[in-house]
């Protein structure tokens, strides 16, 4: 276990950001609107946080509730602001489409991902929503700068899904194996010991940032919390 685990925290706003990175967090997932379960944050929003904090933020690209990208001018428009964040200087997102059949929406990732030239980028749980998560891993594996699947392991959340995040992290290196596990979505505490035993080294969280709920801001207490439990 001597491999640093990451811990990426939700982060709406500076103030979120600024206490998140005090509390040791390595990364930032910056959305807007909890509410539809993380859209894609304004231009002016990244741009006040990437000047408030040296860690990496990874943005996301999503425009509405569920984990379809909508119609062909919902896709353009969110490349539009993925074009409109590269400019600003986002170098990380997180993105994921599912077709109505569960399947990936291949084509509205592709879409979205050209414009990411090659920048690192995280599946996010749609894959927790999938008809066929081996499927789809090995569809997307030759996608460029794909290296991260936040997934709780099922649409329910981790406790539910602790099999099949395990039996997956034992499948790394396997094609369509490659990317890293970023385990999110109804993460404790006490998931941590059998999560890192088996090899996982990705954390994820959001609520539990905030022990006062969404309407407060991110605790740095809260994160340090987590990440002197991973260390």
């Amino acid at each position: 276990m001597s491999n640093r685990a990451v811990l990426e925290v939700i982060a709406l706003d500076v103030e979120d950001a600024v206490a998140a990175q005090a509390g040791g967090a390595d990364r930032l997932e910056l959305v807007s609107d909890m509410a539809a379960d993380g859209l894609t944050p304004s231009r002016e929003t990244f741009a006040a946080i990437r000047a408030a904090v040296g860690i990496p933020l990874r943005v996301m690209l999503r425009a509405a509730d569920g984990f379809s990208a909508g119609s062909a001018q919902d896709v353009d428009r969110l490349a539009a602001q993925a074009r409109a964040l590269r400019a600003e200087g986002a170098e990380e997102f997180v993105l994921g489409f599912l077709a109505p059949d569960g399947s990936p929406d291949l084509a509205a990732v592709e879409a979205v991902t050209a414009e990411l030239a090659g920048c690192r980028w995280t599946f996010h749980r749609a894959i927790d929503r999938a008809a066929d998560r081996d499927q789809l891993r090995k569809a997307l594996a030759d996608l460029p700068g794909l290296d991260t699947y936040l997934t709780a392991g099922a649409a329910a959340g981790v406790e539910e899904g602790l099999p099949v995040l395990l039996s997956e992290v034992a499948r790394q290196g396997e094609p369509g194996y490659g990317a890293r596990l970023l385990v999110g979505g109804g993460l404790a505490l006490e998931h941590l010991p059998v999560l890192r035993k088996a090899g996982i080294d990705g954390f994820h969280i959001g609520g539990a940032a905030r022990p006062g709920g969404w309407a407060h801001p991110v605790s740095a207490a809260a994160v340090e919390e987590w990440r002197a439990a991973l260390s």
